[in-house]
């Protein structure tokens, strides 16, 4: 009976699973940035990638939406499955495959557009919406998603650029989700918001994970600690370990995580 137990919670484990990296490797001209990574990245829960700066964790982000190939020195060899479909095979359009992986970036890039239109832009690219009453509700629903329905709902077409930065960090979050995607990335989502901003994104992060399979880098280990239920520890280019948020801040398998964490490498 046990043994059936096990086998179970094996298969659940097994179909949780959104994103799987297999020895992944990513170069820069001659510089190998990513060395033989593989990861799996489970639905609807929040992983951390942390590290010290230039260890290869935003580099490895990029990979998972192909924002790397839009760098003509840079090689990307392994494989990446989102629900076992290898995103670098040639007949997957990286368009496309950007739609399912939401992308918010570390400084808030609002389009020089109204608040109405940064959200719909998406969906109207890639035909979500029939007529307008769809893309109202799709732009009403993401805002609120973003928790930001409230503050703008009677200035919709107000210019994005003209709001505070955390909200214009909850715009970008509310854009990138408003084409439906699966996987949300967040490279550093927070690291030029003041700290009443950042706890509001921070909550954010922990409804969206409802929703989606939410990646995020950040160089802040409470940070990490506070948002995530996954942990990834990279350190020049490798991923040295990865475990349950709490495990890794606690009870760290390898010695090189038990330095960054407790400040002696970073």
């Amino acid at each position: 009976m046990e043994d059936m137990v096990h086998v179970e919670r094996a298969m659940s484990t097994q179909q949780d699973i959104k994103i799987k990296a297999n020895t992944v490797q990513v170069y820069y001209g001659e510089n190998h940035a990513i060395k033989d990574v593989d990861v799996e990245i489970a639905d609807k829960t929040v992983t951390a990638f942390i590290g010290p700066s230039g260890c290869g964790k935003s580099t490895f982000l990029r990979c998972i939406n192909r924002m790397n190939d839009t760098i003509d020195i840079c090689r990307v060899e392994g494989d990446i499955l989102i629900d076992g479909e290898d995103i670098y095979h040639p007949n997957v359009d990286p368009v496309q495959l950007r739609a399912k992986v939401g992308m918010v970036f570390q400084k808030p890039n609002p389009f020089p557009k109204s608040i109405y239109d940064n959200v719909a832009y998406g969906p109207k690219i890639h035909g979500l919406a029939r007529n307008k009453a769809e893309l109202d509700e799709i732009v009403e629903k993401s805002l609120r998603k973003a928790a930001l329905w409230d503050e703008v709902k009677d200035r919709l077409d107000a210019a994005g650029t003209g709001m505070s930065g955390g909200q214009q960090q909850r715009l970008c979050i509310a854009r990138a989700i408003a084409t439906q995607p699966e996987v949300l990335l967040m490279d550093e989502p927070c690291s030029a918001l003041d700290p009443i901003a950042t706890a509001q994104v921070e909550e954010l992060i922990d409804e969206l994970r409802q929703s989606f399979s939410v990646v995020i880098v950040t160089h802040s280990m409470q940070q990490a600690a506070r948002v995530s239920q996954k942990t990834a520890f990279f350190h020049l280019g490798n991923l040295v370990e990865f475990d349950d948020t709490d495990k890794i801040f606690t009870n760290p398998q390898d010695p090189r995580t038990e330095s960054y964490i407790s400040g002696r490498i970073g």
